[in-house]
């Protein structure tokens, strides 16, 4: 043998080989694919549906009837779910947006969120059920990672409305705050406009999304997109799916008497910032929040649920049965101690979890 063979040799004796894990898990995860759900709240006529669509170069919306002013004062709040499979470079995503149409627009509309919030809850506990089962391996993925909540230009801050629903729903999903149809306002009102609703949201003790922060080792670039990321909230933006045509260059835009509005452009509005932070950089971690953060604290409040029935029906029982030296079969017995063994299990279960929260800084 050569000495180079003999040097490749005895590196292949030291190389174990599992620098190749990161390859077999990203080939799993790949065949598998991925599922991502966004909610959209926020009253008609802000421009949902042509943000999506924007968003994902998607027509969702395309068979969608608005209802006139007079069908508009019974409506009540719908929950309507659009899912679809887009694949780009081999990567699969499911997506499931799910719209909420007539929120906002009733006459009275308190409580107007209840259905909202009632969905979200609907979704955690059938995953809840889902992992208790005994089929536990094809699971799906219905709990909303996002909600997209649209602000009015119009308004001076936050309304009643949104300050209402968004503290409902800020402990069970991602609130990230869209200030709609940003074309509408100049430079400097956009400026007042953010700084107005993110003093509204610090006064309210509103809970939106947290960027997570940048570890040290990260390079400058990545340091200042995060920063910017911050800087931005909530993401002024505006959609369009009409492509234009100026110069040689394609681009979706609107037409004004005074201009062109590009949808894409950064100078324009935050639309890139809001689409790369959802789909390029920050989804995964959408995901791992709800994942670690607001399913736990619900299965936390389920197991303890669970737990304070378990202990109810236990002290029930003993009052129905006072006598300690009546004689108890031997069925009787087996199913209190497995009662008892249970029970011990699931409080061993919630003091875990209580543990990993405060661990979490939950």
């Amino acid at each position: 043998l050569t000495s180079s063979s003999r040097l490749s040799a005895d590196q292949d004796k030291e190389y174990v080989g599992f620098a190749t894990l990161p390859n077999q898990v990203h080939r799993k995860t790949v065949k598998k694919g991925f599922t991502f759900t966004l909610m959209v709240a926020g009253e008609s006529g802000l421009g949902k549906s042509t943000l999506i669509n924007s968003l994902f170069l998607t027509d969702l919306y395309k068979d969608r009837k608005v209802p006139n002013a007079e069908e508009r004062i019974n409506q009540t709040v719908d929950i309507v779910k659009h899912t679809i499979s887009i694949e780009e470079k081999g990567i699969k995503l499911r997506l499931s947006i799910i719209d909420t149409p007539g929120f906002g627009d009733a006459i009275d509309n308190t409580e107007s969120w209840k259905q909202i919030e009632d969905y979200i809850d609907q979704q955690f506990e059938q995953y809840f059920r889902d992992e208790s089962g005994l089929n536990r391996r094809n699971i799906q993925d219905n709990r909303v990672h996002c909600c997209l909540y649209f602000i009015s230009p119009f308004g001076h801050g936050l309304r009643p409305l949104d300050v209402e629903c968004m503290r409902a729903l800020h402990e069970k999903v991602n609130i990230v705050p869209i200030l709609a149809k940003a074309d509408s306002l100049t430079e400097a009102e956009v400026c007042r406009k953010k700084m107005k609703i993110r003093e509204d949201i610090r006064q309210f003790g509103i809970n939106i999304y947290q960027f997570p922060e940048c570890d040290s080792d990260e390079d400058e670039d990545f340091q200042r997109q995060d920063q910017l990321l911050k800087d931005s909230i909530p993401f002024a933006v505006i959609g369009s799916n009409v492509q234009m045509e100026s110069k040689g260059r394609k681009f979706r835009g609107r037409v004004y008497p005074w201009g062109v509005v590009e949808v894409e452009n950064p100078a324009h509005s935050d639309f890139l910032l809001l689409r790369n932070m959802l789909v390029r950089t920050h989804m995964q971690d959408l995901k791992d929040v709800t994942r670690e953060t607001h399913y736990e604290n619900y299965r936390a409040q389920c197991i303890q649920n669970m737990t304070r029935m378990v202990v109810q029906e236990r002290k029930r029982s003993e009052a129905d049965f006072p006598l300690p030296l009546a004689v108890v079969d031997a069925e009787k017995e087996r199913l209190i101690f497995e009662k008892d063994e249970e029970l011990r299990r699931m409080q061993e279960v919630l003091e875990r979890i209580q543990e990993q929260m405060q661990r979490g800084g939950c």
